[in-house]
């Protein structure tokens, strides 16, 4: 997939910016940026719920801008989402959602039970249990989803994307809200998914310390703007990145953790984890409530991890 120019606008505010990156067959492709930086907005671009005012994003010799979403899907790209979405019953029907685009027998034929659409239905049955067996789930097969831990009902949700069969694959923060086992096994699962079946990944993520081990290539966005891209050490040691995650300031850049304690104390509430330390929405007073300085993509608060944690991910990853 290529994306070249691409530059989207929401009620006049610019939520990408011109921005290009290029994500190689068979590579796992990182998308990083503080909260507020179009990476949501990205995404959408490239599974056509968005569709930019200029650019191309290509994808083999298709051009994916003007197409729909069930259209881009038929092609070979499949989403997870940030926010799980199931529905009821067992893994097994949640991964069976994910083969329907790939099902020949109509309607009628598999109300009727007929001959052929009993052995397509044991076909896909089969291809969702070894999908399953690939991401760790061949024993929850038949289990109902309401009883999985979290960090399962992520894995069906990857599941159920892998069950169409897709050639590029997105992953919206796939290891968001998970425990540190549970994160360090789905890069595990992303790397085996990507080899086992010989696709392309790209994740959004905020842990940088995943991204950094995981990635083949990274492309960093600040507000709407690519700043940099390139493999994970070159990533981590540019400048612009630094800033966009630090700050401005020269010494707050440099030894993060070697600043003047603040006099008045840690803020008893905590970071905010993955917010931007510049973004408008972070802003006090009526500055902030000024509709004018709200991003268009706005997303919810970055997973479990202090936005400390993040810098030092992006130094010493």
């Amino acid at each position: 997939m290529e994306g070249a120019g691409v530059t989207v606008r929401f009620s006049g505010l610019l939520a990408l910016d011109d921005v290009g990156f290029t994500v190689e067959p068979g590579s796992i492709h990182a998308l990083i940026g503080p909260n507020g930086a179009g990476k949501s907005t990205c995404f959408n671009v490239l599974s056509g719920v968005c569709r930019p005012q200029h650019g191309s994003v290509r994808f083999g010799d298709a051009e994916l801008t003007r197409l729909r979403p069930h259209r881009i899907a038929a092609l070979g790209v499949a989403r997870t989402f940030q926010n799980i979405v199931m529905t009821a019953g067992t893994v097994a029907d949640n991964l069976m959602l994910g083969r329907h685009a790939l099902t020949r027998a109509g309607f009628t034929a598999t109300a009727l039970r007929l001959p052929r659409a009993v052995r397509e239905q044991r076909v896909h049955l089969e291809r969702a249990r070894e999908i399953a067996e690939l991401v760790g789930l061949g024993p929850l097969f038949h289990t109902p989803v309401d009883l999985l831990s979290y960090g399962d009902r992520k894995r069906v949700e990857m599941a159920r994307a892998l069950c169409l069969e897709p050639r590029l694959l997105l992953l919206d923060e796939p290891v968001a809200g998970m425990n540190g086992t549970e994160r360090a096994r789905t890069a595990e699962t992303v790397r085996a998914v990507r080899d086992e079946l010989g696709l392309s990944v790209l994740l959004v993520e905020h842990d940088m310390g995943l991204v950094m081990r995981l990635a083949d290539t990274v492309t960093v966005l600040d507000f709407g703007r690519r700043i940099a891209g390139g493999t994970p050490d070159e990533v981590r040691q540019d400048p612009a990145v630094l800033r966009a995650y630090l700050g401005t300031g020269s010494e707050q850049a440099a030894h993060p953790d070697d600043r003047e304690p603040d006099p008045a104390g840690p803020d008893p509430a905590g970071p905010d984890p993955g917010r931007h330390p510049h973004h408008p929405d972070t802003a006090s007073g009526p500055e902030s409530q000024d509709p004018a300085r709200q991003r268009p993509d706005r997303r919810d608060p970055a997973p479990p991890g202090s936005a400390q944690q993040q810098q030092k991910g992006v130094q010493s990853a």
